[in-house]
């Protein structure tokens, strides 16, 4: 199944990689066991988001 068009486009100022994490989440962690952690989900929580991940522009609060 292909990650819906949602997960595909984040809005500026949002990290690509948790974007489609959040949004394509059963596809994006098939491959972890019960209760397992995603490395890449990991990665993101304790060293942030690399600058390369964030869609340019402005976040919007609304």
């Amino acid at each position: 199944m292909a990650p819906s068009q949602k997960a595909l486009t984040p809005p500026p100022g949002e990290c690509r990689q948790c974007w489609l994490h959040a949004y394509d989440s059963r596809a994006q962690h098939a491959q972890l066991g019960p209760r397992e952690d995603c490395p890449a989900c990991v990665d993101h929580m304790t060293n942030g988001h690399p600058a390369h991940m964030i869609v340019p522009g402005s976040k919007r609060w609304f």
